[in-house]
């Protein structure tokens, strides 16, 4: 716990997967509301089989997934919501033709039901 997805539709060209991934991890670690950077594990996931809408032609996103063991203020988790849309607005491209779409989420896990070990 945290865990950070951070999925993206695989015509948005020249995205910088990387550093994207890099990036927001890196707000998520120095949050106050974070007590172990090593607790935080983050993937990147390229889409290529996507709709949006119905339309789909032209359109992409890319959507960022923040779960959190249940606990946080509204307020702690605006700030990362806002922290990673900025991050989102900064790093990813619009490629000409392309309605690109930014979500940022931040979701719960409920603690009773979390298993966490390290070996």
């Amino acid at each position: 716990m945290p865990h950070l997805y951070v999925e993206y539709t695989d015509n948005l060209a020249g995205l910088p997967g990387r550093e994207l991934l890099t990036a927001l991890n890196a707000v998520v670690c120095a949050h106050p509301s974070i007590q172990d950077e090593a607790d935080v594990k983050a993937r990147l996931l390229r889409i290529s089989d996507f709709e949006i809408g119905t339309s789909p032609a032209n359109r992409g996103f890319v959507h960022v997934q923040l779960r959190l063991l249940a606990g946080r203020s509204d307020a702690a988790k605006k700030e990362l919501s806002d922290a990673m849309a900025e991050v989102l607005h900064r790093l990813t491209p619009q490629p000409a033709g392309i309605m690109v779409q930014l979500s940022v989420e931040i979701a719960d896990m409920d603690k009773p039901c979390y298993y966490k070990g390290r070996l």
